[in-house]
């Protein structure tokens, strides 16, 4: 089993930064990807950034060049560096890890493992 749990969220001034974390553990080394969702009350979780084991990456339009994302080597720790917010930013934010492992009859079981969330608020 995979759990994951985001850290970092907080209040910051548009035009300000901050880092969210998301710590992985159980079995990461069964860990594809992770990903970071924002969501706004009463709408769906949007996708924020992705990165793979093997280290590729990719970005919501919205955030290209304002957001990085970032893993150690072992897909433990991942981190979302965002920059220049703005208060559309503000959302819930929630890490997602992609996990696939063989079940006892070899098939590929694949699932993903979702954080608690962690609220960012941007104040003009």
């Amino acid at each position: 089993q995979v759990q994951v749990v985001e850290s970092g969220g907080g209040l910051v001034q548009s035009g300000g930064s901050l880092r969210l974390s998301c710590a992985a553990s159980g079995s990461t080394r069964s860990i594809n990807a992770i990903e970071w969702y924002q969501q706004a009350p009463g709408k769906e979780r949007e996708l924020v950034a992705k990165i793979t084991r093997s280290g590729d990456t990719n970005y919501a339009d919205s955030v290209k060049g304002r957001f990085t994302i970032s893993r150690d080597n072992d897909m433990n720790m991942v981190s979302l560096q965002r920059n220049s917010m703005k208060p559309e930013d503000t959302d819930v934010y929630y890490c997602a890890a992609d996990v696939s492992y063989y079940s006892d009859s070899g098939d590929v079981c694949v699932f993903r493992a979702w954080g608690q969330g962690t609220q960012v608020i941007v104040v003009a």
